[in-house]
């Protein structure tokens, strides 16, 4: 099948495929006379099985390591466990971080009026240090002079 057909079955857009070819993390297909791409149900299986180590969120170097385990007959479960393990943790950090910081937007929302006045806590917020506690902190002198000239 050719790289459209090979997107439409694999739900990986063209361009993806390219760069996977050239990054090799998938083997190039091989080539008609005509010099089109011509992809095996086997490489459209190894697509969707990069898709859905993508929609997961590993990165493109997890998922060279995944897709060598997968193709190691010989491979261990607990390599894989561990790699999977690795990745969870790192995705309860990127949460923890997020969670973090809606937690200090709020915060600052919470303390503007939003009203017609420019006194702006969350601008506060942002010039003095997000973690600065206090939030009564005016702008220095001549900073709003200096941002709108």
């Amino acid at each position: 099948m050719n790289i459209g057909q090979a997107s439409k079955a694999s739900g990986v857009s063209a361009k993806m495929i390219r760069y996977y070819e050239q990054t090799r993390l998938i083997p190039a297909a091989d080539r008609k006379s005509s010099g089109y791409r011509d992809y095996s149900d086997t490489d459209v299986h190894m697509l969707r099985f990069i898709r859905r180590a993508r929609d997961l969120g590993f990165s493109v170097s997890e998922i060279s390591d995944l897709l060598g385990l997968w193709l190691d007959e010989t491979r261990q479960s607990g390599e894989v466990k561990r790699l999977a393990q690795g990745h969870i943790n790192e995705l309860q950090k990127k949460i923890k971080g997020l969670q973090d910081m809606a937690h200090t937007l709020t915060m600052l929302v919470n303390t503007c009026n939003g009203d017609h006045r420019p006194h702006c806590p969350i601008l506060q917020g942002l010039e003095t240090g997000l973690e600065d506690e206090d939030r009564s902190i005016q702008p220095r002198s001549g900073a709003v002079a200096r941002l709108s000239q």
